[in-house]
């Protein structure tokens, strides 16, 4: 397309890129106000990058908005730019200096009258009056502070105005003032909190007076930023003044006209193109570019009056800048699936290894120091919960599995000492290390094999562990996780909403289970309530051999003297009687109970999680909620569980530190009890231990260090596996779980620690900043996981279905964000409902839906494989997914891939390699 000649322009003074960026622009309004002789400024709006205007009645601040400006007033101040002063970079250091040389080029240019020189100074001195919470009474407010006392005020006027003659002395005069101090109304003003530090001003002074006769209009650019004394309500030295005074009676025209140049001035193109300005031309191809842009509302079909709600999401410049006209997202297409150099194939032995290593190292301090923030607290409190939970879990299921060779103990041992390992050195340390299911199911299958085949089971794990963490460096030293490359959103998306799934079943599944451990008491019927008792009845006096054991006992107590009416249910069943009654099998409700628990903890959780984005309280205390809230539901369930103090499950910790079977140590040798062949043989089952862990810890850091998170520190792919390989063959050794990246968590943990700007323009919606990227949350995560053993009688006091709460909340947040639930979505939503995705601008929704079926069937099929004994083929059921996705290139074209899933990297070079062809 034909470039117009002001984009010609622009690109010429805006140049490179490598420049400073311009410091954000706080601009404000002034109006001048007539009360009989008396004139004073008012503010009337200010932007940062909604406009806020002052209510007139209200005495108080608008909502932010979007500013609405008529095209007339845009036009009308293009002309104002054309035919008015313009002077760039003025060296000014006070208002009455810079107002000066402002007349005095009006006059040299013969635009104004000289004079008239006085009354226009006169007026543009008036002092300024904000919007502060009270109105200042006229009392001296601003100018006057500048100089010290009242009388050389009226002096300083008095010299002005009879001093307009002696050119030199004046000049002279003006140096002589002191450059005015931020006065105490402005330092007191709370709005200066959502100005970025390194802010700048623009002033807009707009006025109607009675002895002009043409418009007085000057833009002015200063040298430097200067403070101005009162001018501005914050303390921001200003860099930009628009001056517009003209003849009574036009005053509606002039607002316009001021808030357009406001509008103008925030705007990002525009104040770039204001800061590099080389002449008036240049400020008038901004407003032409700007022109450009411009998109113009009917008035019979819309109230100027109403007040456009500052959008959820603002383009960024660039796109703005990139295609003039609205709808330049259209024939693009969407970025290309990235994943860093980190996964390149260096070719060299351990040639990813080193990369990792010399990638992280500079960031290693920083991994530290970047943890210290109120934030991780919040982290280290949800993500430890998670922990234990899952190692009670997790402790519990293998103590069943293993016939308790590894147990609860093991499982936090294990747990606090290869999670602190692995946040302490490895690649990403936001992920959390865990056991999964697939390993749970393997550890039971070596289990029943090691003890119908008369294999010792112990040292047997030992030498697969042993064998499992070579294969682990090998593939560590030959950088095989480039394969990496080849997993696609399809197959990530696959996995973690398969796991997120499993999170919210188990969750669901122990809920449940508390409804067959405490019954309902559902034949109780009040109205029969006299009836219910329960009677403890003596037994039948047995004929007493001589023979019996239980003699000592009868002769203990003597059983006729006893009253059996009063004894208790356990007494009565421990000495023999029995209990005759309706009311004897009564259970409480207990299952109600854990059931109020388990959902209030999930549905507290996800209501002050959205806290964030609710009306009430400031922003700070908004975000604290949220950060806390899981910790906040937990402390009340808990509370609320207190206060009622029913028996209901709680979280059984163990107490010593002990191998959970007596016959165990903590070290395994590993020769003596099994023949020699069982050394080698171990290296087969190894195999799949391996592909379990490579596909597991792998999918977890794709997951992790997706490009949506923003992190900064790059990935250590190679290094991750490495260290999960060492972990291996050390908690072989010691009898421990073995661990592997958990998705769940990681992704929970992520969530987190997200970070958003601080200062943020009023009505602006916080950008998403990146991820608190550090080690300290999860070094003291497994720390604690450490010292839980400790802990026990603090931790007692949590109910079971609580943490099933936050296992829930856990898997219902990490399906958020994920596309294919999304999509999954769309099957119940008719079409003008469904929410704006990108990619249904470019896709058919039929292909969407059978991308999504396909999808639905692959998941359905791996779920009913994790739930038979086939469980232990799932990773290699992965790799089958990664096949699936490379079939469904015969299916969908490569146009409709890459906005649903990402072009597999070889296609991707192909495409390049067409684009140069047709090039050339």
């Amino acid at each position: 397309p034909a470039v117009s000649p002001a984009a010609e322009r622009l690109r010429y003074i805006l140049g490179e890129d490598d420049e400073p960026p311009n410091p954000t622009l706080f601009t404000e309004m002034d109006t001048l106000q007539h009360d009989g002789e008396e004139m004073e400024w008012k503010e009337s709006a200010r932007w940062i990058k909604f406009e806020e205007k002052v209510e007139e009645g209200g005495e108080r601040w608008s909502k932010p908005h979007v500013s609405t400006l008529s095209l007339h007033s845009l036009f009308e101040l293009r002309t104002c730019l054309q035919t008015g002063t313009v002077l760039l970079d003025l060296d000014g250091y006070s208002l009455p200096q810079i107002i000066d040389d402002v007349i005095e080029k009006q006059i040299e240019d013969g635009l104004l009258k000289p004079e008239l020189r006085e009354k226009i100074s006169y007026v543009l001195l008036r002092k300024h009056r904000h919007q502060t919470k009270k109105p200042i009474h006229r009392s001296l407010a601003d100018i006057g502070k500048s100089v010290s006392s009242n009388t050389s005020l009226s002096l300083r006027l008095q010299l002005l105005r009879s001093g307009c003659g002696k050119e030199g002395g004046k000049a002279k005069f003006w140096q002589l003032l002191p450059s005015p101090p931020s006065s105490f109304q402005q330092l007191k003003n709370k709005f200066i909190k959502k100005i970025p530090k390194d802010a700048e001003a623009s002033n807009v002074l707009v006025g109607e007076v009675e002895f002009l006769e043409k418009p007085f209009v000057a833009f002015v650019r200063l040298l430097q930023a200067t403070m101005l004394g009162g001018v501005t309500e914050v303390p921001v030295p200003t860099r930009f003044l628009f001056i517009l005074l003209g003849p009574a009676g036009k005053a509606k025209s002039y607002n316009e006209i001021g808030r357009a140049i406001a509008t103008l001035m925030v705007d990002d193109l525009f104040s770039d193109v204001a800061y590099r300005a080389r002449d008036r031309e240049d400020l008038i191809a901004g407003i032409d570019e700007f022109l450009d842009e411009v998109i113009v509302l009917p008035p019979g079909e819309w109230d100027p009056n109403i007040r456009i709600e500052p959008p959820k999401k603002v383009p960024s410049a660039e796109k703005s800048a990139g295609g003039g006209g609205g709808g330049s997202d259209d024939g693009e297409m969407p970025e290309v699936h990235e994943i860093g150099e980190e996964l390149a194939w260096t070719g060299r032995f351990c040639g990813g290894l080193y990369l990792d290593i010399k990638r992280k190292l500079p960031w290693f301090p920083s991994d530290f120091y970047e943890g210290f923030h109120i934030q991780s607290i919040s982290a280290i409190l949800f993500i430890y919960l998670g922990c234990i939970t899952n190692a009670i879990t997790f402790g519990g299921l293998l103590g069943d599995a293993t016939d308790n060779y590894q147990g609860v103990m093991e499982s936090f041992l294990g747990t606090a000492m290869a999670g602190s390992m692995f946040c302490l050195f490895a690649g990403q340390p936001l992920i959390i290390l865990s056991s999964t299911g697939p390993i749970l199911i393997f550890e039971k299958l070596l289990f029943d094999f090691s003890k119908g085949n008369g294999i010792d089971y112990m040292e047997f794990r030992l030498w697969i562990g042993l064998h499992s963490a070579l294969q682990c460096l090998i593939l560590v030293a030959t950088d095989a996780s480039f394969i990496i490359k080849y997993i696609t959103r399809f197959t990530e998306e696959g996995f973690s909403t398969l796991i997120s799934f499993i999170f919210i079943y188990d969750a669901i599944k122990k809920m449940i289970g508390a409804f067959k451990y405490y019954p309902i008491n559902s034949d109780f019927k009040p109205d029969y309530v006299t009836m219910y008792k329960c009677e403890c009845i003596a037994p039948d006096p047995a004929p007493v051999a001589p023979n019996t054991t239980n003699m000592s006992l009868y002769n203990a107590i003597n059983l006729t003297a006893l009253d059996w009416t009063q004894l208790s249910k356990k007494e009565c069943l421990k000495y023999g009687g029995s209990l005759v009654g309706k009311s004897c099998k009564f259970v409480p409700d207990l299952a109600l109970m854990s059931f109020i628990l388990f959902f209030g903890t999930y549905s507290m959780t996800l209501t002050l999680k959205k806290f964030k984005f609710s009306r009430y309280f400031p922003t700070k205390l908004r975000k604290l909620v949220s950060d806390f809230s899981i910790f906040m539901s937990i402390l009340m369930f808990v509370g609320l569980d207190v206060l009622f103090g029913l028996n209901t499950p709680k979280l059984q910790v163990p107490t010593d530190f002990k191998p959970t079977r007596v016959d165990r140590g903590w070290f395994v040798f590993p020769f003596g009890k099994n023949p020699w062949w069982v050394y080698l043989a171990s290296a087969l089952p190894a195999l799949l231990v391996t592909i379990l862990i490579f596909m597991d810890q792998q999918i977890t850091a794709v997951i992790v260090n997706r490009k949506e998170h923003k992190l900064r520190k790059a990935a250590g792919y190679h290094l991750d596996l490495f260290w999960v390989g060492i972990l291996m063959a050390i908690c072989s050794f010691m009898g421990l779980p073995w661990y592997v990246a958990a998705t769940v968590i990681s992704i929970a943990h992520i969530d987190s620690l997200k970070m958003e700007t601080e200062t943020s323009a009023p009505g602006e919606q916080p950008q998403f900043l990146g991820v608190r990227e550090q080690r300290v949350t999860g070094i003291i995560v497994f720390v604690l996981t450490g010292i839980s053993v400790f802990l026990a009688p603090i931790l007692k006091y949590i109910p079971m279905p609580v943490l099933y709460g936050v296992f829930l909340y856990m898997g219902v947040a990490s399906l958020n964000g994920i596309q294919f639930w999304d999509r999954c979505k769309l099957f119940l939503m008719p079409a003008k409902h469904q929410p704006d995705y990108v990619f249904l601008r470019h896709v058919p929704l039929r292909r969407i839906h059978l991308f999504t079926l396909v999808q639905i069937v692959c998941l359905a099929v791996l779920w009913i494989l994790k739930s038979t004994v086939a469980a232990i083929i799932f990773p290699v059921m992965i790799l089958a997914l990664i096949l699936v996705r490379r079939l469904l290139d015969f299916v969908f074209s490569q146009h409709d891939l890459a906005w649903i899933d990402n072009i597999i990297p070889e296609k991707e070079k192909k495409k390049e390699d067409d684009k140069k062809k047709k090039k050339k």
